[in-house]
């Protein structure tokens, strides 16, 4: 068995070393604070001197996305990334690319807003990747890490999500997680897919005329109202497996919990200090981590509900997931939010506090 490799690193740095890994074919991005060393670390490394990967940095987060629109549409594994208003240009890309049935990585290292906002870390945009964020009735994957090691982890694990669905994918991170230093064991070296390859696992893929059959075409545009609704009733029965089949979320300490907090990607990290300094006062606080966003674990927090006495949404931001929690729970027992914003991260001791005013002494 190989030795594991552990090394120090950002997590920004550790989507950058997964990416060349996984065997991702190509990035393209463009600077923006807090994520740039995404970029940064990519042109570095420089994979397209051993794995053959495309590095490109180009004009515009709009330019991005509709590289990784066409790189997507051959079938290539293809990313891009950025950050919170970067992102917000992609949106119209992204809808395209779910409408056509493309898979795609989309890496979003949330700062505070709106508009240009914060380099500060934040998750406000919660409701812009849950809710699609372009136009039309379409959801994306979204994958939210707490640590470094899942910053590496999910890069593979959304290319897979993505290219089994024929979905973009998210990976939902902040300014926290991106530019945190923790140790990480980086993935193994997995080869970039031959073209022989490729034609035999994406036959939907646009790689040019071929003799044994028809052009594949890949669009969003339909002009025939009756076949847009056939594409779209498709795209909603292929969303409803994803939602059967894809739901990922952690529970510390909730067997014997008459309280829980609800909480995601660095929010989750100040959740366990929270749920410890809990316990050691004798109040029993346990934590549901969503790690996918969308999906989101409903069912699982609807069961939860109905045996504990409140439920708490912490959240880096005005209070968005809390949206989807109050729907899961359908009045089951009480919930609370708590957050801070513009960039402001939260301690502990502040939503102990915030836990035992909101739901624990009333």
């Amino acid at each position: 068995m190989a030795k594991e490799e552990i090394v120090l690193m950002k997590g920004n740095e550790a989507i950058a070393h997964a990416a060349i890994r996984c065997g991702c074919d190509g990035y393209f991005g463009y600077p923006i604070t807090p994520q740039s060393e995404v970029l940064e670390t990519l042109a570095a490394e420089e994979p397209w001197k051993t794995t053959g990967m495309v590095v490109l940095q180009a004009e515009s987060e709009v330019a991005s996305i509709n590289m990784v629109y066409g790189g997507g549409a051959a079938g290539k594994k293809v990313m891009t990334s950025s950050s919170s208003p970067g992102v917000a240009l992609m949106q119209e890309g992204i809808s395209y690319m779910a409408g056509a049935e493309i898979p795609g990585l989309i890496v979003n290292v949330q700062r505070g807003g709106p508009g240009l906002g914060t380099i500060q870390p934040s998750q406000s945009d919660y409701f812009q990747a849950t809710r699609g964020g372009g136009n039309g009735d379409y959801n994306v994957i979204v994958l939210a890490p707490a640590s470094v090691q899942e910053m590496a982890d999910f890069v593979d694990l959304a290319f897979d999500l993505a290219f089994k669905y024929r979905n973009p994918a998210m990976i939902l991170s902040d300014g926290v997680i991106g530019q945190m230093m923790e140790k990480v064991v980086l993935p193994p070296f997995k080869p970039r897919r031959t073209e022989e390859e490729l034609e035999k696992e994406c036959p939907w893929a646009a790689m040019g005329k071929k003799q044994h059959r028809a052009p594949n075409i890949l669009t969003s545009l339909e002009l025939e109202p009756h076949h847009m609704e056939e594409k779209n009733l498709h795209l909603q029965a292929k969303y409803q497996e994803i939602r059967e089949k894809e739901v990922r979320y952690e529970e510390i300490l909730c067997d014997d919990a008459e309280y829980v907090i609800i909480a995601f990607g660095s929010a989750s990290r100040i959740a366990q200090k929270v749920i410890e300094l809990c316990r050691e006062e004798g109040l029993k606080v346990g934590l549901l981590r969503p790690i996918t966003l969308w999906p989101f674990p409903t069912k699982e927090i609807h069961e939860l509900s109905k045996r504990v006495k409140g439920m708490l949404s912490f959240e880096i931001n005005a209070g968005q997931m809390i949206e989807d929690i109050r729907l899961a729970v359908a009045g089951n027992t009480p919930v609370a939010y708590y957050g801070r914003m513009g960039g402001i991260v939260p301690t502990p001791e502040e939503v102990v506090e915030a836990l035992k005013k909101e739901l624990i002494t009333k």
